[in-house]
């Protein structure tokens, strides 16, 4: 039988990737402080995940080894998912680690595509962060005026405090946002003035 090799350069790929193909757009006084405050915070929330595979991991083992389990630990996963997933939208943004359609994309000019990204904030990304925050505010604040708990029986109390990371994680999604719209604005327009790097 022949031999099989396979020959791959991991740094042709990563050029290749959706990294490969990112802008960097200039950073600005404001951005770089935006930038800073929600990657900080959001270096901080990763250890959510490790809180969350140990809680995973207790409850398999409570329920196989001691033959039991408790409704409040494992709703507490699913809000330890929920608060990765909702604050990881901000993350993914400041980080540009959001999706694209790259097969069109790296084919097209800097500015083309600096365009493309400053209507999809506009018209896309802005409003939906506008109208899940405004319409989140109502719905948690019903929550806590009703002192609304699980209804399972021996589950979380307190579910407006899961249903405040919304508010939070959208605003979180914001910061993230307008920093990324301020760089495309300062790539595009000059306004405000791109750092000197």
């Amino acid at each position: 039988m022949p031999d099989f090799k396979v020959d791959l350069n991991l740094d042709d790929i990563e050029a290749k990737s959706s990294r490969g193909h990112a802008l960097d757009f200039p950073q600005t006084t404001v951005s770089n402080g935006l930038d800073s405050a929600v990657r900080g915070f959001g270096a901080v929330l990763n250890w959510i995940w490790i809180a969350l595979i140990l809680l995973i991991v207790g409850n398999v083992l409570m329920r196989y080894l001691l033959g039991t389990n408790y409704i409040a630990l494992e709703e507490a996963q699913w809000h330890l998912y929920a608060i990765g997933i909702l604050f990881g939208l901000g993350y993914a943004v400041s980080h540009d680690g959001h999706v694209r359609v790259d097969a069109l994309a790296e084919h097209w000019s800097p500015r083309r595509r600096a365009w493309i990204e400053f209507l999809g904030i506009i018209v896309l990304i802005a409003p939906f962060v506008w109208i899940i925050f405004t319409n989140a505010i109502p719905f948690v604040t019903r929550s806590y005026a009703l002192n609304e708990v699980s209804a399972a029986p021996g589950g979380l109390p307190y579910r407006w405090a899961i249903k405040s990371v919304i508010i939070l994680a959208f605003a979180y999604l914001a910061l993230a946002v307008l920093s990324r719209f301020l760089r495309v604005c300062a790539f595009l327009f000059g306004v405000p003035r791109p750092r000197a790097s």
